[in-house]
C-alpha cells in the first residue's frame, strides 16, 4: 500500500514535482521553490519517514516511487516534470520508469550506477548498523559531500532540518546493503531501461568518465552535466543557475 505523504503546493503554471534527498525534507528545496513558484505550480513532497510524512513499513525505492506517484495523481497532474536530489533522484527515476506519465526528469547529483556506492556502503555496514556509530558515520558522510561549498547559513539550514533516523536510512539502503553486486546491477538495469522521457543529470560530484555513456546506453538521449567544484548540492550552491538550467531543459521536453 502506498504511504500518504505530506506535501505542499505553491504557485501556478506548469506543474513541477520536487523530491528531496535522504534524511531531509521538502523544506530543503526552499530557495528553488521561491524561484520556480513565480512561473510554475510547484509540488514539494516529504518522503515516508522524512519531514512531516509518517514512517512506513517499507522504504524500497519502488514503494517510495509509488507514494510519490499517488501524490501526483491526487493533484490531478498528468505529464509532470520531476526533479529529485540524491535519494530523490532515484525516486523520480523510478517514477518515470514505472510508466507513470512523466514529461521529463532532472536528477540532481545521484548516479544510478551504484557499483562504487555499494562497495563503500557494504564496507561500512557494521558501523551503520551500530546505533552509537550511526550518527557519526552519517554526519561524516554529509560533511564529505558538502564540504565548504555551501555558505554557512545554508549549511546550517540543512543541518537543522536533517533527520537521522537509523531505521529509515537502513530501510532505504537495504537493497544496496543486502544485495549481491549482480542482483543490484540487474535491478538497476531493469529500472533505468524503463525511462522513456527526456532526462537530465546534473552532478556536483563527478560520477566518473564512464558514467555518461553508461546512462545514455540505457536512457537514449540522456544528458549528463558536471558542475565542477559545487559538491552534493549544486541546486543550493547556485539556485539561480539551477533554475535557469531547468527552464532551458524544459523548453525542449
Amino acid at each position: 500500500m502506498n504511504a500518504t505523504l505530506h506535501y505542499e503546493v505553491t504557485g501556478d503554471g506548469e506543474p513541477v514535482v520536487l523530491v528531496h534527498g535522504l534524511s531531509e525534507s521538502g523544506t530543503s528545496w526552499a530557495p528553488i521553490v521561491d524561484r520556480l513558484s513565480t512561473t510554475n505550480r510547484v509540488v514539494v513532497v516529504d518522503l515516508p519517514g522524512h519531514g512531516r510524512s509518517p514512517k512506513t513499513g517499507s522504504y524500497d525505492v519502488g514503494d517510495l516511487a509509488g507514494a510519490v506517484t499517488a501524490t501526483i495523481a491526487s493533484e490531478g497532474i498528468e505529464g509532470a516534470r520531476l526533479v529529485g536530489h540524491s535519494l530523490g533522484g532515484v525516486v523520480v527515476s523510478a517514477v518515470a520508469a514505472s510508466g507513470f506519465p512523466t514529461r521529463s526528469v532532472v536528477n540532481v547529483d545521484q548516479p544510478l550506477k551504484l557499483d562504487d556506492f555499494q562497495a563503500r556502503l557494504q564496507a561500512g555496514a557494521s558501523a551503520l548498523r551500530d546505533p552509537a556509530s550511526f550518527p557519526i558515520v552519517m554526519n561524516a558522510l554529509f560533511d564529505e559531500m558538502t564540504g565548504d561549498r555551501l555558505d554557512a547559513s545554508e549549511r546550517d539550514r540543512l543541518e537543522a532540518l536533517r533527520r537521522l533516523d537509523q531505521d529509515v536510512v537502513l530501510g532505504v539502503w537495504a537493497a544496496v546493503l543486502d544485495s549481491t553486486h549482480e542482483a543490484l546491477v540487474a535491478r538497476v538495469d531493469e529500472m533505468v531501461r524503463g525511462i522513456r522521457c527526456p532526462y537530465l543529470a546534473i552532478h556536483g560530484i563527478d560520477p566518473g568518465p564512464e558514467y555518461p555513456a553508461w546512462l545514455a546506453d540505457l536512457v537514449p538521449g540522456a544528458t549528463v552535466e558536471v558542475w565542477e567544484g559545487v559538491g552534493h548540492y549544486p541546486h543550493l550552491v547556485d539556485p539561480d543557475r539551477f533554475v535557469r538550467r531547468l527552464n532551458e531543459f524544459w523548453v525542449d521536453d
